[in-house]
Formats: structure tokens, C-alpha cells, sequence
């Protein structure tokens, strides 16, 4: 007679002893007597991936995140066993696997101890749903320190934190709020003065302890799926995150008008109040390139309609905006109407798009239509209909670019903010629940906008837009933080936020300048906007519940000094698009939070702040109402003042003076600076000449500048410019080596160089070995000199 029916709960479950070892090509296989099987696969010497099996099977090896171009490749790979341990040796590191628990341990070639398994892999039964929680512990060494995980409000520091990965509809999110719209499960650990990451390969909900529960540990989990993670060894930050990038993938390069700034409101209607909007940018003389249609455009929040009433001719007004230098980008958000007069809704349920829930019906929400359904993005057949639905937008209205809103997916009156767990999805061939495709729903519906995008504004470049996002989304789109509020608290969220989601791999982003809900006054608009311009991703977004969010609308004094920092944003294009191509080229982060630009320093560990701007530039804002100046931290080297020239040694925290119409801006000693005219929009003017603001510095300094058409692909072709500038600086001479890549010849023939900081006073040049005379080439007292573009060595000398 059964007297009990209940399933024995097992708790924490543990791999035992191995028993088994095996290899194929570069991967490894340790199993243990009880089923666990360890998958070790060596991708790069430095960049090892560990999965799990219980039972000893392996789930089919699929990953949204993992960018199929990804570079592999090893020079060595040797395994030794002895009585205790299987040691594995790489070029660059060597991993031992406990024959006894399975754990791990992670040395470098000196035997400094990088990642070590505390408890190591271990897992509990899921009874409710199925499969596993899988979890891992590792111990966190004295002086440990923890970066990135993408999109959290809080210090940039992680040590003490505990974080959750969920993709969520966050409305006027605080400070320490998690989760937020982005789930990036990929941190930095820093010990040491040597870095690592750790890229945890599974879109379930999971979770981050570092150090929080446990003072001496550092773990991470997930609701179900496989421990599938990626060890990347720096040792150096920047190798880091460049390498993980490599992984999940960089973008290709925008059309420069991208990187301009943008103007948007919920809503701009009807067309009267968008021209309107347009005039007024260009009477005050400040520079925009986009102006946004938030949902108020379309038919009763239908996706790809248009109200007529609001916009009777969508395309004349497309077209008469861009006469006028601006371009159109409208929203398109996941939830589709319920209506049978519809014709995108009875196409999707006609082909079965639809996503369903557990028992078959379709999975019904509430959005800005009311009612609706939800696409299934993780099904190739639907990416492929939603990305043909842009054509008439893009082919035949003239829209030049699309903002995806609302992709967690976020369902309003309900307390999940979400699709119910038990919803279908396809998730490309391996059928899962909402509880897997969750993280990734926004990231793949971003990926179809952006293949449709991209198909049907050829052939320019594409430019998109996305709020929710996984790992790997950054392939596909830009991004912004989301709903935030117009507080001096949020200016410095969203100046973490940013640095901490550029060093998560994902450079393309930006915050809503102002703040979204609520109403910033003039000065809290005007510190934002000095800071928005130093973020790739550069627009002001408001609710407009509270008041206009223009940059005019806070009177005459805060109207001139965002006008001053737009310019200045306009000037710094051809430093920012270069920047753009190196992410783009060498995985490097767009903006950089002090740890990352000198890891040694132990200053740097836990500031928030300053951060570097490219490679070059070094920007403080001043993030407290009535301030006067801050004081700041200078990073290690030789820096230069933007505004005043003074030479300043870095090492240490200064005192700047920072009225309302300045910034703490310092650029570092040896750096060449390319600056455009300001432009009221990118392509309004011929560049007749490049600025170069050259500082000097004792030693060596490399410049980039990249140039190309601005738009378009024939940049793949070669038709692009990337001049390579070696400056060397002594006592009593500079000189500047030019190196020049690609067959793309600028409009301009000339080149100005601003000379900051010389310690001598020029008395004799010589351009590739030519003695020149003084005057034949415009040098003065300012030390300004315009010479032939195509110049390949330049020598100054003088007298101190």
C-alpha cells in the first residue's frame, strides 16, 4: 500500500567525484559519478567557457547573445592529471578541476589566483516548473572590487550589492531600484590590479551576490536553464571588456547625424506643433538633427497607422522637416491592437504570430490601444513580417529612423508588469515559456526593427532605438535608461548608468536629458544637457505632463548655455565619430569610468563622477543645485584645463571652479583634437577646414581621427580616411607624424592647428623636412598654423 506520494525535496544539490574524462578538439568534458558533467571549452587562451550538465545532458547549445562572427582561436592547450586535480594550461592560464567536487580554481601564468570555486556548481530542483535553479559560488578575494551588470541605478562599485536581472517597465525608478529595463548578466571582478569578467550565458531571470549575503563570497544563480558562463582574463580592464565584446558583438558604425542632439516629447502633435518645434530650433540658432513622434501619431496607438487628423500628409511633412535639416523618428512599440479592422492584426493572427499561453489561448495585455496581443520576436517567421512592415515608413513616408518603447514586454494593470510566465514562445526552434524568453523579448524585437530598418532606408545606415535589452542587443541598436525623473539625484544616476552600461559593452546610450517625469527648472536642465553632451546617445525626452522641455523654455540665460554646449557637441563630431569607429574596430567603450582608464590607482576604485570621453577627454559634471565649482579627481598624468589651458599633473583631487555656464572639462596632455564648425545640423555645411587643438606634452601621444561620407556602406569598401597622428614632444621642439589609412578624400584641403601649452615660442618650421618661412603659413601669436592636409611630418622649434 503507497502510504506517501510526496517528492522527496533535495535542497542544494552537489556534482561528487569525477569519473570520467574525456576531450574532443578544444573542448573538455569532466564527469562525476552522480551525472554532473563539466564542459570546459577553450575559446581564446584567455577566454574560457564552463557549462554544466545534470543527469548528463546538455541542453541543445543556443545563445541570443553570442555573436555568431565572434573570433575564436588558441595557440596552447595542454591537460595534466594527477592524483588530485586535472590541470589544464592555456597561453595564458591555468585552470585546475578538483576530482573530488568538481570546483575550480583560475591562475594566472606568475600562479596568482584570478576565480576560485567556493562551493562551486550546485543545483536544486525546480518542482513547480521543471529543470533546475542552478547556482555558483566563488570566493571573493581580500580587496575585491566589482564593475558593470549594464543598467543599474546605483554606485558603480558593485562590492556589498545584490542585483536581479529581469528586463522591467521601471516609471520613475529611484537610486538602488533593481531591476530596471536591461539584463546584462556581466561583470568585472578587480583584485590585485588585475581584472576579469565573468559572462553568465543564460536569459532567465537570474541573480548577482557580491558579497552581500556572504562577506567573503561572490555567487550568482538562475531560475532555471544551464550554469553556462565565460571567464575573460585582463588582466587589464580594457582587454576585459573588449574581449567580452567581441563575444556579444559591437555595431556598426551610425550615419553621423546619430550622434547629433535630438529633440522628443510625449507627444509632439499634431504637425502644426512639430513645425513649430522645428522653427523654433533653428530661430534660436541650436543645432538638432532629429525630432521624435511619440505615440500620439498614430491611429488610436495602432502600430505603422498614422492619425490623419493630426498629420493628414505624413510624407510632405517627413519631407519639409528634412528640407530643414531634420529627420523624423517615430515609435513603435510591441503590443498589437485587438481589432478585426485592423489589417496587422488579422495578418499576425491569421499566420499564427501571436504569442499563447500555457493552455493555447492568445496571451492578452493591456498597453496605450487597450487591448492587445504580442508578436512571438523569438520566432524567426515573425522578425521576418515585422521587419517587411517598415517599408512603407521608410521606403515610401521618408522616416529616417524607429524608437522601439515598451519591449520588457510591459503590460500595464497587471502586478508583474509582464507577460504571464506560462506564455508560448519559440525562442528560434527550442520552445520555452516566458519565463526563459522574457530577458530577450525586447532584444529580438529590436532585431527585427533593425533588419527592417536597415533593409528599407538603404542605402544610408540605419539608426534604432530600443529600451529593453539583453546581452548582445548592442549589435542591433542605441539605447537610453529609461523613465527617469527630473531630480539632481537622477542627473547622477544617469551619469553612472551610462559609464556602467559603456563598460557592460554597450556604448551607444544615453539618458533622457531633463528627466522624463516631473519638471526640471533651468538649472538642473542646464547641468543635464552639459552632461547629455558628453553621452554617445544625446536627447532630451520628457512626459510633458509637467511643462515644455525645450531648450528654450527656461529663459534667456539657461537658453544661451545649452546653446554653448550643443556647439560644443557639433565641434566634438569628428571626435566622437571616431570614437565610435574604435568601439566599433577595438571594442573600446565610448565612455570610460576612471577604473577602467587606470585600474592601478586605487583612487579610481570607487569613483563615480569623472569619467574620459573617448580616450582624450576628461569631464566632471556638476551634478548639486547653487555650485560654484566641485572638486574633483584628476586621474594619474598630465591633463590640460579645456577652458583656461592650465597645465595640471594628475594623481589627486583640485578644486574647479564651475559656474552654471562651465563644466569641469581637462584633456590630456599629448592629445590632438579634430573639431568641425558648429553646424545647426549635421551636412548643413561644407567642411572647408579641420581644427586640430594640439596639446603639447614631454613624450609620446597617439591621435586618431576617422572620416567617411557620414552615411552610406562605401566606407567598407576602403572609402574612408583614418589619419594617425604621433606626437613627440621635447623641450624645445614638437613634432607630429602623420600616417594616413583609406582612399576617402575630405571636402577640406586644409588643416588648422591650436597649439596648447608650448614651452617654447616657435621660431622655426619645417613641413616633410622643408624649412618653411613664418609667415608663408599663418603662425602668430596664438600659436595657430594652417597647413596642407596631406602633410606627413611637422616640426616645430623654438626658444623657451
Amino acid at each position: 500500500m503507497i502510504t506517501n506520494t510526496e517528492l522527496e525535496y533535495k535542497g542544494n544539490l552537489y556534482p561528487n567525484h569525477i569519473v570520467e574524462f574525456s576531450q574532443d578538439s578544444d573542448k573538455l568534458y569532466f564527469t562525476t559519478d552522480n551525472g554532473v558533467v563539466l564542459q570546459i571549452t577553450i575559446l581564446r587562451g584567455s577566454i574560457i567557457r564552463f557549462r554544466y550538465a545534470t543527469n548528463y545532458n546538455f541542453e541543445p547549445d543556443f545563445s541570443y547573445a553570442i555573436d555568431p562572427d565572434a573570433t575564436m582561436g588558441y595557440s596552447k592547450l595542454e591537460i595534466v592529471e594527477n592524483d588530485t586535480e586535472y590541470v589544464v594550461a592555456t597561453a595564458r592560464l591555468s585552470i585546475l578541476v578538483d576530482k573530488m567536487t568538481l570546483r575550480t580554481q583560475i591562475s594566472d601564468l606568475e600562479g596568482n589566483i584570478i576565480s576560485e570555486d567556493e562551493l562551486g556548481f550546485h543545483w536544486e530542483e525546480n518542482y513547480e516548473y521543471g529543470g533546475n535553479t542552478v547556482k555558483l559560488s566563488k570566493i571573493t578575494q581580500s580587496g575585491e572590487s566589482f564593475y558593470g551588470m549594464g543598467d543599474k541605478a546605483m554606485h558603480s562599485n558593485l562590492k556589498g550589492k545584490r542585483v536581479e536581472n529581469w528586463v522591467t517597465d521601471q516609471f520613475a525608478f529611484a537610486k538602488e531600484q533593481d531591476p530596471l529595463y536591461k539584463a546584462i548578466p556581466f561583470y568585472v571582478g578587480l583584485n590585485k590590479g588585475k581584472a576579469y569578467g565573468i559572462y553568465f550565458d543564460n536569459s532567465f531571470r537570474t541573480g548577482f551576490d557580491f558579497s552581500q549575503e556572504r562577506r567573503n563570497i561572490t555567487s550568482f544563480w538562475a531560475d532555471g536553464g544551464e550554469m553556462n558562463y565565460y571567464f575573460i582574463f585582463g588582466p587589464d580592464m580594457p582587454k576585459v571588456v573588449s574581449s567580452y565584446s567581441s563575444l556579444t558583438g559591437t555595431p556598426e558604425l551610425p550615419p553621423m547625424w546619430a550622434l547629433g542632439f535630438h529633440q522628443s516629447k510625449w507627444s509632439y502633435y499634431p504637425e502644426s506643433n512639430v513645425k513649430e518645434i522645428a522653427s523654433d530650433f533653428r530661430k534660436h540658432r541650436i543645432p538638432c538633427d532629429a525630432i521624435y513622434l511619440d505615440i500620439d501619431y498614430m491611429d488610436g496607438f495602432r502600430c505603422f497607422t498614422w492619425n490623419k487628423e493630426h498629420f493628414p500628409d505624413p510624407k510632405r511633412m517627413i519631407s519639409e522637416l528634412e528640407e530643414d535639416g531634420f529627420k523624423t523618428v517615430v515609435m513603435i512599440d510591441p503590443g498589437i491592437k485587438v481589432d478585426r479592422d485592423y489589417w496587422i492584426y488579422n495578418e499576425a493572427l491569421e499566420n499564427d504570430y501571436f504569442c499563447k499561453r500555457g493552455d493555447g489561448p492568445l496571451m492578452h495585455g493591456k498597453v496605450w490601444p487597450g487591448e492587445c496581443n504580442f508578436p512571438d520576436f523569438t520566432n524567426p517567421a515573425v522578425r521576418e513580417w515585422w521587419a517587411e512592415l517598415y517599408k512603407e515608413f521608410m521606403s515610401e513616408l521618408g522616416v529616417h529612423a524607429v524608437w522601439n518603447d515598451m519591449n520588457e514586454p510591459a503590460v500595464m494593470e497587471v502586478p508583474t508588469k509582464t507577460a504571464p510566465l506560462d506564455t508560448r514562445h519559440n525562442y528560434d526552434g527550442h520552445p520555452c515559456t516566458h519565463r526563459k524568453a522574457h530577458n530577450v523579448y525586447g532584444m529580438q524585437m529590436v532585431r527585427a526593427t533593425y533588419e527592417g530598418v536597415k533593409k528599407y532606408v538603404y542605402p544610408k545606415r540605419p539608426f534604432v532605438i530600443t529600451r529593453a535589452a539583453f546581452a548582445g542587443t548592442q549589435r542591433y541598436s542605441s539605447t537610453w535608461t529609461g523613465d527617469n525623473v527630473a531630480t539632481w539625484e537622477h542627473l547622477w544616476i544617469a551619469n553612472v548608468q551610462v559609464q556602467r552600461m559603456c563598460l557592460s559593452g554597450y556604448s551607444f546610450v544615453g539618458s533622457d536629458i531633463g528627466g522624463f517625469a516631473e519638471q526640471p527648472d533651468g538649472e538642473l536642465f542646464a547641468r543635464w544637457v552639459q552632461l547629455g553632451i558628453f553621452h554617445p546617445f544625446c536627447r532630451v525626452h520628457s512626459s510633458g505632463d509637467h511643462g515644455d522641455q525645450e531648450p528654450w523654455s527656461f529663459g534667456s540665460e539657461i537658453t544661451d548655455i545649452v546653446r554653448k554646449f550643443i556647439n560644443l557637441r557639433y565641434q566634438l563630431l569628428p571626435y566622437l565619430y571616431t570614437m565610435f569607429y574604435k568601439y566599433t574596430k577595438e571594442n573600446i567603450p565610448m565612455v570610460q569610468s576612471l577604473v577602467f582608464f587606470d585600474q592601478e590607482d586605487n583612487q579610481t576604485h570607487f569613483r563615480t563622477d569623472e569619467f574620459i570621453f573617448g580616450e582624450k577627454i576628461l569631464v566632471c559634471p556638476i551634478q548639486e543645485p547653487n555650485a560654484q565649482g566641485r572638486r574633483m579627481y584628476i586621474p594619474r598624468g598630465e591633463w590640460y584645463d579645456f577652458w583656461t589651458n592650465e597645465h595640471v599633473t594628475g594623481g589627486k583631487e583640485k578644486w574647479v571652479a564651475a559656474e552654471i555656464d562651465m563644466l569641469p572639462i581637462f584633456v590630456k596632455a599629448g592629445a590632438i583634437i579634430p573639431k568641425y564648425p558648429v553646424q545647426q545640423y549635421v551636412g548643413e555645411k561644407k567642411i572647408e577646414e579641420l581644427v586640430l587643438e594640439v596639446y603639447y606634452k614631454e613624450g609620446i601621444e597617439a591621435s586618431e581621427v576617422y572620416e567617411d561620407s557620414d552615411d552610406g556602406y562605401d566606407y567598407k569598401k576602403g572609402r574612408y580616411s583614418l589619419s594617425n597622428y604621433k606626437l613627440t614632444g621635447k623641450e624645445n621642439s614638437l613634432t607630429i607624424q602623420l600616417f594616413k589609412d583609406g582612399t576617402f578624400e575630405t571636402e577640406y584641403e586644409m588643416i588648422k592647428l591650436n597649439f596648447h601649452g608650448l614651452p617654447f615660442e616657435v621660431d622655426s618650421v619645417m613641413i616633410d623636412n622643408e624649412k618653411i618661412a613664418l609667415d608663408s603659413i599663418s603662425v602668430n601669436e596664438n600659436n595657430d598654423l594652417r597647413i596642407d592636409k596631406n602633410f606627413t611630418l611637422l616640426h616645430l622649434s623654438g626658444k623657451q
